[in-house]
Order: C-alpha cells, then sequence, then structure tokens
C-alpha cells in the first residue's frame, strides 16, 4: 500500500487513520500535515481570485470577510411559492441515513426531477449563483444537488455528530443550503465561526498541533480528517463564537467548510427541507475547469452513479445511505 499511500498525498485525502503516512507523528512533526493545509489554501485562494470578476461584489465580500454568505429572498416570492410546492409535492427514489437521534432524507436532483420541476433547473443554471458557487468551490465545477429533508430528535441514545462544531477537511470545499422551510434559533440552525474559513498563523499552528495527536486515542471523526473543536480551540485559534443562522424562508446559505460550522441545537424535534449542494474537488489541482463529469448530461446523472457504486462495493468503502423507496420529501421516516 505504501506506493497508494504516498500518491494519496497530492489527493483530498484526509484520514489519519487510514493512511498511516497522513497520521505519522514523525511526519507531522516535520512539517507534513501543514504544508499540505498550506499548499492547498494557496492554490485555493489563487483560483478564486481567477473567478471572483464574475461573483457580485457584496456577495464575495461577505464570504471573504465570514466564511459564509445568507441570501435572503433568492428566488422571487411567486416564484419561490411555485418551487417549493413542486419539491414539496415530488415523489421519487429516496435514501435516509442516521447519525445520532437524526435522520437525513435525501432525493437525488436528476434529469427525472429537472422534467418534473422545470422551475428548479432554472434556479440552479442561473448565472450569479453558479459564479459564487465557483467561487466558493475554487473550481469551475458543478456541485451535486439534492433535496434534503432533516428530521432531528428521532428515538436514539446517542448525539447527532453534526451538532459539534468542526471542519469538513483540511481544505476548503462547497456546501449549501436553499432552505424551504424558515428556521428559527432555537430549531437546529446552519452554525458557523465567521472567519474561520482563513488560514491565520493561529489557524496553521493549531493544524501543526492537532496533526501531532496519536490519531488512535482522539475522537474518531476527528482522526478520519474532520476535526472537533471546542470553546478552548476557537480561543486558541483567536475566532470569534460560533454564529446562529435563523433565517426566513427562501435564504441561500453558501459557505467553504474548510471554516467550522455545526448543526445547532434544538429545543424540539423539527423537520426542514432544504435544497442542499455540495462540491468538492482534489485542493492540489491548479486549473479551473475540466471535469467532464461537470458537462450538462452527466452532471445531474452523477448522484445515481454514485450510489449505485457504493451499493455495489457497499463491503469495500460502506454505503450509510439506505434505500427506503419512492417518497416524497416530507413523507414520515422510517
Amino acid at each position: 500500500m505504501l506506493p497508494i499511500w504516498f500518491l494519496q498525498l497530492g489527493t483530498s485525502a484526509k484520514s489519519f487513520l487510514d493512511n498511516p503516512l497522513l497520521g505519522s507523528q514523525r511526519l507531522n512533526r516535520w512539517g507534513l500535515h501543514r504544508a499540505r493545509v498550506r499548499a492547498a489554501g494557496a492554490l485555493c485562494g489563487w483560483r478564486r481570485w481567477r473567478l471572483s470578476g464574475k461573483v457580485r461584489a457584496d456577495w464575495r465580500e461577505a464570504f471573504d470577510r465570514d466564511g459564509f454568505v445568507a441570501i435572503e429572498n433568492v428566488i422571487p416570492p411567486e416564484e419561490f411559492a411555485a418551487l417549493r410546492r413542486a419539491i414539496l409535492s415530488y415523489e421519487g427514489e429516496a435514501r435516509e441515513m442516521r447519525q445520532g437521534d437524526a435522520i437525513t432524507r435525501r432525493l437525488a436532483v436528476d434529469p427525472q426531477m429537472f422534467h418534473a420541476v422545470p422551475e428548479l433547473r432554472r434556479l440552479l443554471d442561473r448565472k450569479d449563483i453558479k459564479a459564487l458557487f465557483h467561487y466558493v468551490a475554487g473550481f469551475r465545477i458543478a456541485p451535486l444537488h439534492y433535496i434534503q429533508t432533516i428530521v432531528t430528535h428521532d428515538a436514539s441514545n446517542e448525539a447527532d455528530p453534526q451538532e459539534t462544531l468542526h471542519a469538513d477537511a483540511f481544505h476548503s470545499s462547497l456546501k449549501s443550503w436553499l432552505f424551504l422551510n424558515a428556521v428559527a434559533a432555537d430549531e437546529a440552525p446552519f452554525t458557523f465561526v465567521p472567519g474561520s474559513h482563513r488560514l491565520t498563523k493561529a489557524r496553521l499552528d493549531w493544524e501543526y498541533r492537532r496533526s501531532l495527536a496519536d490519531p488512535t486515542a482522539i475522537d474518531r471523526l476527528s482522526a478520519r480528517g474532520s476535526p472537533r473543536v471546542d470553546a478552548a480551540d476557537l480561543a486558541e485559534m483567536q475566532l470569534p463564537a460560533p454564529r446562529a443562522l435563523a433565517v426566513p424562508a427562501n435564504t441561500l446559505v453558501v459557505a467553504d467548510t474548510l471554516g467550522f460550522h455545526a448543526r445547532g441545537d434544538s429545543v424540539r424535534p423539527i423537520e426542514r427541507v432544504e435544497i442542499w449542494s455540495y462540491g468538492r474537488r482534489n485542493p492540489f489541482v491548479p486549473w479551473l475547469g475540466g471535469d467532464p463529469l461537470s458537462l450538462p448530461g452527466l452532471a445531474e446523472r452523477r448522484v445515481g452513479w454514485l450510489w449505485a457504486l457504493r451499493d455495489r462495493f457497499e463491503n469495500v468503502v460502506g454505503q450509510p445511505w439506505r434505500k427506503v423507496g419512492v417518497r416524497r420529501p416530507v413523507d414520515s421516516m422510517d
């Protein structure tokens, strides 16, 4: 495996447990992890600079400052009402995953959904939104799109791991949520530490110290490359307190998940529906595009291919998303 482990150093591989080179305390003491973080950050900054001219100035400024941008009334109200009705009444093949006491249901935004909900294609083809997605992702690629439903406080004795502040990886990536329901401050709001997407000296020093930990002695998700943080870590990195985003329906939130984020606490069970988008690529690729799977006709089929691939090789790569048949976004969860 050594040649594969070595080649993974130039990819988005992040698990300190699965790759002993990434998890090597000796190599990380010599600066391996910090070098990967810095190189990925520098390349992302260069690519974003090249993409910046097409992004609305106010959106770009908010994102550069905070690491996320929240855009209220992103769709004209009358169009949003029609889009919401169409999505909530749509029936398609669904998958579900449980994490702690939360269940996530996803329906792929695929050719069948675009045919049934043409308003959704028009939204995702908007030039201003695509330019923002490209800028945050740092690449001119098409994200994966889903209709996602979150149900909290389902019967379980385990905590939802998404409620702990964390970064998704050691490099930048795109996630976005277009909320079809209003989100109250006490109903599991998206929560983000403003400015935590920036690779300051304090953040890089923290990344270095974290990389020296024995991966078998820390929590599993951190050891697999998605570091969990607490108030002491934020103070160490000179970062502010997390900000919970209570927003009205028809709000689009786009974030760089290199920044620390979480699903906020909820005082009651909730069921929330959103258009959820995700984009991540090898952070060491210097060019902006060149992704054949982002081409029209292929991009909207990727989710189905990805699910089928993981089903086929479940024993090797795992498959947390179980089939639940044809559902609507707000059908009862099993």
